[in-house]
């Protein structure tokens, strides 16, 4: 995204620019989903979109009016394959299919080993996670979004491809945060995953079992798998951007561009790389990008329930969406509300339960 931008603006033609990536970025390999109100720059990628959404629980049902907003799918290799459409014809970008080893850096320079080559630049952006700086540290939470998916074609015509199912939570949660997120392309055709906010993974045949029961409370008896994902995604509140120096920086994943509170990453990322190009053309040292924000706290305090009670997911989110405006929530999640809009959603969520979280957050950072 970052590097595509770059080109867009037209401004870094004079710079040389080495991609480096383990992966040939040649294969579907991963499903993106984003929110939006307007044509964005990556239209030609988007494969399906909605106007309405569904959230559940054992308890209810709501269709959600996402208007002025539109959900939309992004499959891993179209992305790809607009993103290096334009990337390959430019003389002064360069991809190289090779694993990094090791990143080390002196006053004036950055040097890359791989597994063959050793690189030398001014500035580096990487995007390579380390997930130990999180899973070593307690101030803040961890818990992981993690989900196995199938791509499913049935022979029965069940699936309302004009609505996509946002969350639900009537699968039987046993102590944690799961729900079931349905993504339907035709009448026949759909992406189900198997999701949960928690700490630990689960068993294979776990996450395919519940799958396969939901297909079946869906009325489907015959069905075949077209393909199958599966992923795990860190939800904290970390701060990656304080190992930024200033001449390397952490994007992505790896520079806390994932929205701690719902896993999303695609959104943060075309808006945080949207604002890296534009701090490029000004800026230099790389120590002056990250600005945290108010929604770094509510991530904070969300992660902070559902990492002493994993079990309140369901009770957190439906109460959120059982009588909030739809399209606020989508405002409030995209970190683009104004205060007195922020309290319009918060005052929609447990009160006794954040309250206490603010309490046991501040305790816990004196504390330590």
């Amino acid at each position: 995204m970052t590097v595509y931008k770059m080109v867009q603006s037209g401004s870094f033609t004079d710079s040389s620019i080495l991609i480096l990536d383990e992966n040939t970025k040649k294969t579907n390999d991963r499903t993106w989903c984003f929110w939006k109100t307007q044509d964005s720059a990556w239209e030609p990628s988007i494969s399906k979109k909605w106007d309405l959404a569904l959230f559940a629980n054992e308890n209810f049902r709501r269709d959600l009016h996402l208007k002025p907003y539109q959900y939309n799918m992004v499959k891993g290799l179209d992305f790809y394959n607009q993103v290096f459409d334009l990337l390959s014809k430019q003389d002064n970008i360069t991809f190289l299919h090779q694993k990094v080893l090791a990143i080390e850096e002196s006053e004036t320079i950055v040097l890359v080993q791989t597994e063959k080559d050793s690189f030398s630049c001014s500035k580096l952006f990487n995007s390579i996670y380390n997930s130990q700086k999180a899973v070593s540290q307690i101030k803040y939470p961890l818990l992981q979004q993690h989900f196995i998916g199938w791509f499913i074609k049935s022979e029965q015509p069940v699936f309302n491809p004009e609505q996509a199912t946002f969350m639900d939570f009537s699968v039987e949660q046993k102590g944690n945060t799961r729900f079931m997120y349905v993504l339907p392309t035709s009448k026949t055709e759909a992406l189900l995953e198997y999701t949960l906010f928690s700490h630990q993974h689960l068993k294979k045949e776990e996450y395919e079992n519940e799958i396969q029961h939901y297909i079946e409370k869906l009325g489907i008896t015959n069905y075949e798998i077209l393909e199958k994902e599966q992923g795990s995604i860190p939800m904290t509140c970390f701060p990656f951007w304080k190992a930024n120096t200033k001449n390397v920086l952490n994007i992505g994943t790896s520079g806390g561009w994932t929205k701690a509170s719902t896993g999303y990453t695609f959104k943060n990322s075309d808006k945080k790389s949207s604002e890296l190009v534009a701090f490029l053309q000004r800026e230099t040292d790389f120590r002056k990008f990250h600005k945290r924000s108010k929604f770094w706290f509510y991530d904070l305090l969300l992660l902070d329930i559902l990492d002493r009670k994993n079990e309140l997911g369901s009770h957190i989110f439906s109460s959120m969406f059982k009588k909030g405006n739809p399209s606020l929530i989508f405002k409030f999640l995209d970190e683009e509300t104004s205060f007195v809009e922020d309290i319009k959603v918060i005052l929609k969520c447990p009160k006794t339960l954040f309250i206490k979280a603010i309490f046991h957050v501040v305790f816990k950072s004196i504390k330590l």
